[in-house]
């Protein structure tokens, strides 16, 4: 087994800071973490799209897109959206 010291130590956590700040600035800030979509809970999407918690269990039974992670519900809006555009435009 190795013990890294203090200075080793310090000098790993430099690299690897510099590291991910040229990545940073390169990509623009735009990394593939960042570019993800927020997931929205049944309140944020509810208020979003201005209907209450009872519509929108109603529209999830009827095939609304929704992720479940452990007891909780999400939504991606962007996927909600292009749902509810193709309802409108069918």
């Amino acid at each position: 087994m190795e013990i890294i010291n203090e200075q080793t130590l310090c000098q790993c956590i430099r690299d690897a800071l510099r590291a991910e700040l040229q990545e940073h600035f390169r990509t623009g800030g735009n990394s593939s973490q960042e570019q993800q979509e927020r997931l929205l809970s049944k309140q944020e999407i509810s208020a979003e799209l201005g209907v209450s918690l009872v519509t929108l269990t109603d529209w999830m039974k009827k095939g609304l897109p929704f992720l479940r992670l452990h007891r909780r519900v999400y939504f991606k809006k962007s996927e909600v959206l292009r749902i509810m555009q193709q309802d409108i435009t069918d």
